[in-house]
This record gives C-alpha cells, sequence and structure tokens, in this order.
C-alpha cells in the first residue's frame, strides 16, 4: 500500500483540520495533495460540512484547501 502525503497548515505546519456544519458540529479531516478532503476516521463522512473553509487543529488559521502547502520551512 503506497504511504498517502498529506498537505499542511501554511501558518504551523499541522496536517489536521476541522470542518463545520450548520449544527455546529465538526469533522476531523487531512487534506491530500491532489485537494481530495478525508476524513481522519474513516467511519465519519464530510457530507453535509462546509467543504470551502479549514479550521486548523494546531493554530488560528482558517482558510481554504487551496492555500494549504506540501511543506512548512521554518528558519
Amino acid at each position: 500500500m503506497q504511504k498517502q502525503h498529506f498537505l499542511v497548515c501554511p501558518k504551523c505546519g499541522v496536517r489536521r483540520f476541522l470542518l463545520k456544519n450548520a449544527k455546529g458540529e465538526t469533522v476531523l479531516v487531512n487534506v491530500t495533495r491532489s485537494l481530495e478532503i478525508v476524513p481522519v476516521n474513516e467511519n465519519d463522512n464530510i457530507e453535509g460540512f462546509d467543504t470551502e473553509k479549514l479550521y486548523c487543529v494546531g493554530c488560528s488559521w482558517v482558510g481554504s484547501k487551496h492555500k494549504l502547502i506540501k511543506y512548512l520551512l521554518v528558519n
């Protein structure tokens, strides 16, 4: 099985994000390098969740999957 590579937060480098729905519920997700949003728990379903806005679990960053990066380089 091929190892999956995920995009990371442009601010802190964490690879896990939350999605929210209209009820305020959340689901923990990763984003693949092909920009596919996948739940961390394979039993979770992202249907009905807002996939346009990701909330980083490591910092205060909120944004689009298109703003994520492959690596966070720190000096």
